[in-house]
């Protein structure tokens, strides 16, 4: 249903990471959320709507610090733990953790196509 919606707004392209999912699977602590959120039957859904429908499906590198790098000035915040939800860069951006990486994932430049 999510994949149906996303690709249903017609965007030119689409960028997810490359998530390390079998090495997420070994931390105690996220293993359920990881199993419940069915990360590759999502990935492998995306590939096949994408391809049906001519949307460009691009897949940054697992390596790419998407969420440390600040969106407004590009530095990388090294010291930014899983915990910290709020990104604080000291050029006075401040964002969700999670809008920043998207933002940064929209401009990324490093990816291969699906």
């Amino acid at each position: 249903k999510t994949v149906s919606e996303i690709v249903k707004t017609k965007p030119s392209y689409i960028t997810v990471e490359d998530l390390n999912v079998t090495g997420m699977m070994k931390n105690k602590h996220l293993s359920k959320a990881v199993a419940s959120q069915k990360f590759y039957e999502f990935r492998v859904k995306l590939e096949a709507k994408c391809k049906e429908t001519g949307i460009e499906l691009r897949i940054a590198d697992r390596w790419y610090p998407s969420s440390k790098m600040c969106h407004c000035c590009g530095s990388i915040k090294k010291d930014l733990k899983l915990s910290d939800r709020v990104f604080r860069c000291q050029c006075g951006y401040v964002e969700n953790r999670d809008y920043n990486a998207s933002l940064n994932l929209r401009d990324a430049t490093t990816y291969t196509i699906a």
